[in-house]
C-alpha cells in the first residue's frame, strides 16, 4: 500500500548537477561562480551568528531596502526566497491548481516540470525556433494556463529575449509570466522596469551566480505590490535564515565588486566560446556564466573521459532536440585545462 500522491509516485523528481563530496575537482557543470564572493559577506555572517537565539525577518527587510535601491523600485515590490527554486516554488503554488497547466519554453530548466507535477498540474514545452526566438504558440491563451516560466538568459543555451520581445510576449498572454533572470548580471539587458510597466510580468533573482553565492541558497522576486502581498501568504513563515539575510544584504550591497566579478567572467566566458569553437563545436553567443556546446561527434563520451580526468562538465540530452555539454565558466587555468583535454579527446 502506498501512502503518497500519485503525481508524487510517478515524477522523477528534479536532479541537480553533481557535487562531488570527495577528491579534487575543476567544477564547471553547475554554472558556480569560480571566485569568492565579495570581503562584505563573511563578516556579516559572523555579525548575524551572535543573533541566532531569534528568529529572522520574516520578510527580509533590509534586504529589501537595500535591493530597492539597487533596483529602482519600492521594498514592497520584493519577496525574499531561499534561493530563486524557492521563489519559483511559491509561485507556482500561488497560481497553479491541479488539473490546470503551465507553459515554459523548451529546451530550459527542467525544474519548471517538477513543479507542475507536485501541484498536480500539467506542463506544455514550446520549442525554440532555430534562432532562438519563440513561436506564436508561446503565447496562446487557454482556459488551464496559468503560468507561465521565461528563463531569460535561457539555460542551457545562454541565449536571450530583447526586453520589447518579453513585453509583447506578456501583453498577448492571458496569465503571469515569470521571466527567470538567474543570469542576466552576465548579460547586457535586464527586463526588471517591465515589472511596472505590466503587472503579469514577475522577475526572479538569485545570489548564488554573479554573487558568488551558490552555498548560500538566497534568491528573491520583483513584482507588483498587490501580487507580493498575496505570494507572502504562501511562503514559509520563515524561509530565509537569518545569515543568508545578512549576507545577501552585504553582497547586494557592495555592486562594486559584483561588477568587476561580472567583467573577470564574461572575459573569460569569450576564451572559452571562441576555444570551443575552434575545437569544432557549435556554440550560440552566451549572455549566461555557461556556454552550450553541440559537436557533430557525440558528446556523452566526451563528458564520461573528462570526468575521468576530474574535469566536471554537464551533459545533457534533449528528446527531439539533441545532446550538448554545458560548460560552467571557470577561471582561466580552469578554462585552459578544459579545453587542452578536449583538443586532446577530439584528435
Amino acid at each position: 500500500m502506498s501512502f503518497f500522491r500519485p503525481e508524487i509516485e510517478a515524477m522523477q523528481g528534479y536532479t541537480p548537477g553533481e557535487q562531488p563530496q570527495a577528491g579534487k575537482f575543476i567544477k564547471l557543470n553547475t554554472n558556480e561562480n569560480p571566485y569568492p564572493p565579495s570581503p562584505a559577506v563573511p563578516l556579516a555572517i559572523q555579525t548575524a551568528a551572535q543573533t541566532l537565539v531569534r528568529y529572522p525577518d520574516p520578510v527580509g527587510t533590509a534586504f529589501r531596502q537595500r535591493a530597492a535601491e539597487v533596483l529602482g523600485v519600492e521594498p514592497d515590490w520584493i519577496l525574499c526566497g531561499n534561493g530563486s527554486d524557492d521563489i519559483l516554488t511559491i509561485v507556482t503554488r500561488a497560481f497553479v491548481g491541479p488539473g490546470q497547466s503551465i507553459r515554459l519554453p523548451y529546451p530550459s530548466y527542467i525544474l519548471y516540470r517538477t513543479l507542475a507535477q507536485l501541484q498536480g498540474a500539467r506542463w506544455q514545452e514550446i520549442p525554440f525556433q532555430p534562432d532562438w526566438s519563440l513561436p506564436a504558440a508561446f503565447t496562446e491563451g487557454t482556459d488551464e494556463l496559468k503560468l507561465v516560466f521565461l528563463p531569460n538568459p535561457n539555460s542551457p543555451t545562454g541565449t536571450v529575449l530583447s526586453p520589447e520581445e518579453v513585453l509583447a510576449i506578456a501583453e498577448r498572454l492571458p496569465c503571469p509570466l515569470v521571466v527567470d533572470e538567474a543570469y542576466v548580471d552576465f548579460a547586457e539587458q535586464s527586463c526588471i522596469d517591465l515589472v511596472k510597466e505590466n503587472e503579469k510580468i514577475l522577475v526572479s533573482r538569485t545570489l548564488s551566480k554573479s554573487y558568488a553565492l551558490a552555498g548560500l541558497r538566497f534568491g528573491f522576486l520583483v513584482a507588483q505590490p498587490h501580487l507580493i502581498a498575496e505570494l507572502i501568504k504562501v511562503k514559509d513563515s520563515y524561509n530565509c535564515d537569518a545569515l543568508s539575510l545578512a549576507a545577501a544584504t552585504a553582497a547586494i550591497d557592495d555592486q562594486a565588486w559584483l561588477q568587476a566579478n561580472v567583467e573577470k567572467v564574461k572575459a573569460s566566458r569569450k576564451r572559452l566560446l571562441q576555444g570551443v569553437r575552434r575545437l569544432g563545436f557549435t556554440a550560440p553567443d552566451s549572455q549566461a556564466n555557461f556556454v552550450w556546446c553541440v559537436h557533430e561527434k557525440p558528446v556523452k563520451p566526451l563528458y564520461e573521459q573528462l570526468k575521468a580526468s576530474r574535469i566536471l562538465v554537464r551533459y545533457m540530452n534533449y528528446p527531439d532536440w539533441g545532446e550538448g555539454l554545458r560548460i560552467s565558466v571557470g577561471d582561466d587555468g580552469q578554462i585552459d585545462a578544459c579545453l587542452s583535454l578536449l583538443e586532446t579527446l577530439l584528435k
